[in-house]
């Protein structure tokens, strides 16, 4: 069959059971569709129902529904946005906090993210407000750092099955090197937080990396690996990710902002990292299983 729709649960909070199914099942049916039997990628947490024609959009409570084409599902890249996606935080808002701003500082990130306001302007603010912060606190900041649930899964296992990845942030290469380290990606790429040795500037490093910035990359990596964009991945939470989100050939919002949730077909609000993986078609017997740091 030339579809796939994929069930996909939180691993913690398994709910993909046979009355998902049947749900999504009939979903199927009453769309006009023609579906197949169920093939379960993981008991409990992921299932694929292969089906011809039109692809609904079933609502599930606490479940995922993506409907993808069968063909070429397994990646060879995948490009990742670091904060709120690979990891819990903006680091921006951890450096705002050591000096009472990160009330303030944590409104505009939330608006950029949106899409409310432009990022370059939004980050050259952001910082500009960091102006005179020690950079010790940047090691501090980074004892702060939370890993987001299955990640290191996610990037052993694509790894292994020959893809590349990368970490791709509006952030700063302060943090996306120890990211990348922690997780194992195969490079990274940030803005640059410029300083003096002991205080922050309050400035970035030009060019900016910002939307179009990533999108740039997904595309210069593809070249590189002799791949076109189709063969992709790209996961990412924030206005700034939607360029290359939409490029890739399988563009994952991850528990996204309304406005970024809103324009791409895949969106995993439930699930965690893994759920990429299941979106491509590993079963759960294929996963590299790692621990999270």
């Amino acid at each position: 069959m030339k579809n796939v729709l994929v069930l996909i649960s939180d691993p913690a909070r398994p709910t993909v059971n046979e009355v998902a199914v049947a749900a999504a099942t009939e979903a199927l049916l009453n769309a006009g569709a023609t579906p197949g039997a169920p093939d379960w990628l993981a008991p409990g947490i992921a299932c694929d129902i292969p089906f011809d024609g039109p692809a609904p959009s079933p609502k599930l409570d606490g479940i995922d529904v993506v409907a993808l084409p069968a063909a070429g599902r397994r990646k060879k890249l995948l490009v990742a946005d670091m904060e709120s996606t690979m990891i819990h935080n903006e680091m921006l808002d951890e450096l705002a906090d050591f000096l009472g701003l990160r009330e303030k500082i944590a409104g505009i990130t939330a608006r950029a993210m949106n899409g409310e306001i432009g990022f370059e302007g939004a980050l050259t603010e952001r910082v500009g407000l960091l102006k005179g912060l020690p950079v010790a606190k940047l090691d501090e900041a980074a004892t702060r750092i939370r890993y987001m649930p299955g990640g290191a899964t996610l990037i052993a296992t694509m790894k292994k099955h020959g893809a590349r990845c990368a970490l791709v942030s509006g952030g700063f290469t302060y943090f996306t090197a120890m990211v990348r380290t922690a997780l194992a990606f195969d490079l990274d790429a940030a803005n640059v937080l410029e300083h003096d040795g002991k205080v922050l500037a309050g400035t970035v490093g030009l060019p900016i990396l910002g939307k179009e910035a990533k999108l740039a990359t997904l595309e210069r990596l593809s070249g590189e690996r002799g791949i076109t964009v189709a063969d992709a991945i790209s996961v990412g939470d924030g206005a700034n990710d939607l360029p290359m989100l939409k490029a890739a050939g399988l563009g994952v919002a991850y528990h996204a902002k309304p406005a970024v949730a809103a324009e791409v077909a895949a969106r995993i609000d439930h699930g965690d990292l893994t759920a990429l993986l299941y979106l491509q078609g590993y079963r759960k017997s294929d996963f590299v299983e790692r621990k999270d740091p």
